[in-house]
């Protein structure tokens, strides 16, 4: 036998296509070819499958080996094809029986010793391998976040030998079986928040609707303490947001399984690039936005951003997913993130505070603030003031409501969102707004004159809508009535003011 082919995956944005690993043993000079679109990671297996094969005491082809990853125009990267090379090489040579191979798909990159290496994007790859049918031999420390995929078979393996054992029949990999996931993901309590009853209604309304948020005010306010209370105010996640937003995770290196159902929150530092934000690379990777799926992203102190990065923000947050392009490839990702946003109101900080005097100039102020545009601000639902508290308050403030607490309500309102219309308030598009967002004669008087007062744009209009739509469904009222309206404007008329 001089030809072998073994199945593999390559990895393209949240896709894994099929990659068959051919190889051949020809006459002619010893040596190696890697054909098909390698980058260099992927080149460098020559010397890596070279060394494993000759640890483990296989013997390595004294001939030419031409290695060709189909298809062709499609590029490959990261040393996951190490392990079906090895094979290949071994089946051409008549060391592995070549009989069994169709039935498998192989991933995983070898240190020179023949152990297997975890690789990245193992749960995207077990995604597509469950449509195929075949078993999928991949690393022991990747098993458990591919095991999170059903009706695949996951043969997890800590070494080459172990592959090639089970392949002549000599030992047999054992199936990977998932532990059951059944233990609630644990998340900080709203109730360590003291005081700040405003700001806790405001992150209440924005998890019940899935708003965007920013929250602005002096220093050590508790700006990042009430945003990284937010993923525990949400639902859930059912089986597929959990399989997706873990299969994102998966791109970016090895799942944690401990965090299987919880909500992603990302926290990028304002340092952070637009590709960095936005996902990029010569083979695109998810970026923090996409990596936030389904689950909440974090900016604070937001003006210190570079405006570029900024400005990446604006199209995700209507469409919830962003398309990369590059010269040899186009990807997309999902990007269907909760946007919190933090910042002062100043340089300095002390803008307005009451017994902290502001050092900042007119032009200092400007300056920092004109880094948020217009057009950015306009799709941020919810804004509010988060003040300073003296000491009694701080003291003597009672504990507020617990985070199960207030869950339980927000998951009432996802509820009763969900159907009525099959997704939460902020994803509704116009029509939806429309056919959904029904509100009585005082309520639409009082939009009127806060449109032409404030002066709102259409997308602005829409989104009070939806605001005051999840304020009603808080308060389980089946219409829109002036005080949920009201509620809803004086978020956005912060929001104007600044």
């Amino acid at each position: 036998m001089t030809l072998a082919l073994i199945k593999s995956r390559a990895l393209a944005g949240m896709d894994a296509p099929e990659v068959t690993v051919e190889v051949h043993l020809g006459s002619g000079l010893p040596c190696v070819s890697l054909v098909g679109l390698p980058d260099t990671e992927v080149k460098e297996a020559r010397d890596r499958v070279r060394a494993a094969l000759a640890t483990c005491q296989f013997e390595f082809p004294n001939r030419r080996i031409t290695v060709n990853l189909a298809p062709a125009d499609l590029p490959k990267e990261s040393g996951r094809f190490d392990l079906p090379i090895a094979v290949g090489i071994l089946a051409a040579s008549d060391q592995v029986k070549n009989a069994q191979l169709a039935d498998y798909e192989m991933v995983g990159e070898l240190s020179l010793s023949g152990e297997l290496r975890p690789v990245r994007g193992a749960l995207a790859m077990a995604w597509r391998a469950a449509r195929s049918g075949r078993r999928l031999i991949l690393p022991a420390d990747n098993a458990a976040e591919a095991a999170l995929v059903k009706n695949v078979q996951i043969l997890p393996a800590r070494s080459l030998l172990e592959v090639v054992a089970h392949l002549n029949g000599l030992s047999e990999l054992r199936a990977f079986s998932a532990a059951a996931q059944g233990c609630e993901p644990h998340y900080p309590d709203l109730a360590d928040v003291r005081g700040q009853a405003p700001a806790r209604r405001m992150l209440e309304v924005a998890a019940a609707g899935m708003h965007s948020a920013l929250l602005y005010g002096p220093p050590g306010t508790g700006k990042s303490m009430l945003a990284s209370r937010l993923p525990g105010l949400l639902p859930l996640l059912d089986e597929e947001q959990a399989l997706e937003a873990a299969a994102l995770q998966s791109l970016d290196g090895p799942f944690d399984t401990a965090r299987w159902r919880q909500r992603p929150f990302r926290a990028p530092h304002h340092s952070a690039s637009p590709a960095a934000l936005s996902g990029g690379g010569a083979n695109p990777r998810p970026g923090e936005i996409s990596l936030a799926h389904h689950g909440v992203l974090f900016l604070d102190e937001l003006p210190e951003f570079d405006r570029r990065v900024l400005e990446t923000l604006r199209e995700p947050l209507e469409t919830g997913h962003i398309t990369i392009s590059r010269a040899a490839q186009r990807v997309d990702f999902p990007a269907r993130f909760q946007l919190i946003a933090a910042m002062n109101p100043c340089p300095c900080g002390y803008l307005g505070h009451p017994q902290r005097a502001c050092r900042c100039t007119p032009d200092q102020i400007a300056r920092y603030l004109g880094k948020l545009s217009g057009p950015l601000l306009d799709r941020i639902d919810l804004t509010l003031e988060v003040g300073a508290l003296d000491a009694a308050s701080l003291q003597h403030a009672p504990a507020g409501e617990t985070t199960a607490a207030v869950r339980q309500r927000v998951i009432a309102a996802h509820a009763r969102q969900h159907a009525r219309q099959g997704c939460s308030n902020a994803h509704l598009d116009s029509a939806g707004v429309m056919h959904h967002c029904v509100a009585d004669e005082r309520a639409l008087k009082l939009l009127a004159q806060a449109t032409d007062k404030l002066g709102l744009s259409a997308r602005a209009y829409h989104r009070c809508l939806k605001v005051a739509r999840t304020i009603a469904d808080l308060a389980d009222a089946p219409q829109i009535g002036a005080p949920h309206l009201a509620e809803a404007l004086q978020y956005r008329r912060a929001l104007s003011a600044r």
